[in-house]
């Protein structure tokens, strides 16, 4: 029985820009089934749901609240070499919320995505 893959939603307020942004910065391939309000893009098990305004998941919950993107819920991607890794997406103009922080787990720095989602790009103490 093969794994199946892990599902994650992010609200985004510009559908094309997130795919694009993910493609093009953090290695995920686009899934054949974008349209103005949804995109989904992967990399390996991760399928990673981008969903804008006009799809179901941007309509107003029963109480009014409305779905939007942001917070602090995030991803996670390991890397080998995270000071490389910062380095080369910092050279391509990606909008970073922090510094790299150590702990005794590993280090890791938050990026953004255009709608402001985080991704936490991540080097386990065991590789550094």
């Amino acid at each position: 029985m093969s794994e199946s893959p892990v599902n994650v939603r992010y609200m985004v307020s510009d559908v094309a820009a997130a795919a694009d942004w993910y493609v093009a910065h953090l290695g995920f391939s686009r899934l054949p089934n974008a349209s103005p309000a949804f995109a989904a893009v992967e990399r390996g098990p991760l399928r990673l749901l981008l969903s804008g305004p006009a799809s179901s998941a941007g309509r107003p919950m029963p109480d009014g609240r409305q779905p939007e993107p942001g917070g602090w819920n995030r991803l996670q991607l390991v890397f080998a070499d995270l000071e490389a890794e910062v380095e080369r997406l910092r050279g391509r103009g990606v909008r970073f919320r922090n510094d790299i922080v150590r702990g005794p787990g590993g280090a890791q720095i938050l990026v953004e995505d255009p709608a402001g989602n985080l991704v936490e790009l991540f080097q386990p103490a065991a590789w550094g």
